[in-house]
């Protein structure tokens, strides 16, 4: 049931299915997706967003995704992922289970905050490693697979922490494998100090979790670059937060638009599916994260998965060309997206 990364990292096991769900939108009341508040039906009780990610993580797994991606800053979503498993009786052997550490949750459970206060803040330290990979392991038990650094960035100096580093060495050779996300128009930079941290002779990381769209594609080469070296490659936001779906009447947007509606009118499909496909038949991409947050988004995010293959690599290239924002521009769009 598993497969090694590399022979010098700990094994992740490996599934047929190259989607995954990521419950950043599932966890808690308030998201940066476009039109998050209509997928919640604005009932943000707790009883009823678990109920919310049970129903999607059962179209998921009737869809056969197989991997699940959380955070400490997801609000609940590890509680909802393992009340899930628990409710499900889903044998740990048969999902792969990822969490984050580094961000903490601040919103109290709210949707609007008051100026100047933050959804999530963030700090990279020893003691914050150690103090939520014990509540991920309360929550996850031996559930979880791979432990990620939450967004690690040059300017948080994470990468440059032996302390951290050295920690993060202790619970691989415990068996727990290691990756971090990235965020940030220099995400191909942070993935190319990452290859070079080791601890103990072996490489830190096994896997790492990135953006790459049909907007934000800069990191490519250093994610192949990671996927040669053995690593896991797992990507996020691959419909930019709902920008690169129907929901996106920008005008700004709208001549990228006509050209993907053109694509899924040839296909016979979505906007959204065709955005992932563009992911998808990337060759170094080996887990896609729908972030769907309501069990019919699911549904379409997976129609990707027969997608991929009916365009060709340079129509995909074509598109890329025609749709690709500068990092900087992306990520300060990014940026001023509402909460929601």
């Amino acid at each position: 049931m598993s497969e090694s990364l590399d022979q010098k990292n700990t094994p992740l096991k490996a599934h047929t299915a190259k989607m995954g769900l990521g419950l950043a939108a599932l966890g808690r009341p308030g998201y940066i997706n476009l039109g998050h508040q209509d997928d919640l039906k604005r009932d943000y009780s707790p009883e009823s967003m678990q109920r919310r990610a049970h129903e999607v993580l059962d179209a998921a797994w009737q869809a056969g995704i197989r991997y699940f991606d959380a955070a400490r800053s997801y609000g609940k979503a590890e509680v909802f992922l393992a009340s899930w498993v628990k409710a499900k009786k889903v044998d740990p052997a048969d999902i792969t289970v990822a969490s984050k550490w580094g961000y903490t949750y601040t919103a109290d459970w709210q949707v609007s905050l008051p100026n100047g206060q933050a959804h999530e803040v963030k700090q990279h330290s020893l003691e914050r490693l150690n103090a939520q990979h014990h509540e991920s392991r309360q929550l996850l038990g031996e559930q979880l697979d791979l432990y990620q650094v939450h967004s690690a960035t040059l300017e948080s100096g994470v990468l440059d922490n032996q302390e951290v580093l050295s920690r993060l060495g202790e619970l691989r050779d415990h068996g727990l494998a290691i990756g971090l996300s990235v965020s940030g128009p220099a995400q191909d930079a942070v993935v190319r100090k990452a290859l070079e941290c080791h601890v103990g002779g072996r490489q830190v990381f096994a896997a790492v979790q990135a953006t790459w769209n049909l907007l934000e594609p800069s990191a490519g080469e250093a994610l192949r670059e990671a996927s040669n070296a053995g690593w896991r490659v797992i990507v996020k936001e691959g419909v930019a937060n709902g920008r690169l779906t129907d929901r996106n009447y920008d005008p700004a947007f709208k001549s990228r638009r006509q050209k993907l509606e053109a694509m899924a009118e040839r296909l016979e499909s979505t906007i959204d599916a065709v955005s992932l496909a563009a992911v998808l038949a990337q060759p170094w991409a080996g887990v896609v994260l729908s972030g769907a947050a309501a069990a019919q988004q699911v549904c379409s995010n997976v129609a990707a998965l027969t997608l991929s293959e009916k365009v060709t690599p340079d129509q995909w290239k074509g598109l890329v060309g025609e749709l690709a924002e500068a990092p900087e521009e992306y990520w300060a769009t990014r940026s001023g997206l509402s909460w929601n």
